[in-house]
């Protein structure tokens, strides 16, 4: 990422995260950004690690490629139970690039994790670089519609019927 900072802190072993550099910068970049993309970058509860709406620790749950050549892409993060209470999901629209690279492993970690993401203006629309624990997945697309679903109840979560 060219703005955001993520490294591994050897000394107390764990990420550093740090969007200020980018946050800096987000106003010079932000008019350049198609609208999805603004309204995701700009909102301000994405790199407030306090908040429910903030992308740190979700957990990447499903990338989805359009099997035809509509250039669709959808990616799905599940909350984090201690933080988060809505899914998100990011849908791609336009998308002339995907990578998902792999560049270390945390092999105790059940989940890649969202640490932290940019997104910057690119000649395709907008370039999307997400750094998650053990990868960065990296999406340039014309733009982007970020949703905050609420998680479906699970089977055991709702009334039950007797069986007769």
């Amino acid at each position: 990422m060219r703005y955001v900072k993520v490294a591994w802190d050897t000394e107390y072993p764990g990420f550093t995260v740090d969007p200020h550099p980018y946050l800096d910068e987000l106003p010079c970049l932000a008019p350049e950004l198609p609208p999805g993309a603004w309204t995701f970058a700009t909102d301000p509860d994405h790199y407030r690690f306090s908040s429910p709406r903030c992308v740190k620790d979700l957990g990447l749950a499903e990338v989805r490629v359009a099997a035809d050549k509509s250039g669709s892409l959808v990616v799905r993060f599940t909350p984090n139970p201690w933080k988060h209470e809505d899914e998100l999901e990011i849908r791609y629209t336009g998308v002339v690039h995907f990578s998902f690279d792999y560049a270390h492993a945390l092999d105790w970690m059940d989940k890649d994790t969202f640490l932290l993401d940019e997104l910057l203006p690119d000649p395709a629309g907008c370039r999307h670089e997400i750094a998650l624990t053990d990868a960065t997945l990296t999406v340039r697309c014309r733009d982007l519609e970020a949703v905050w679903i609420a998680p479906a109840p699970s089977d055991q979560d709702g009334p039950q019927t007797p069986m007769a």
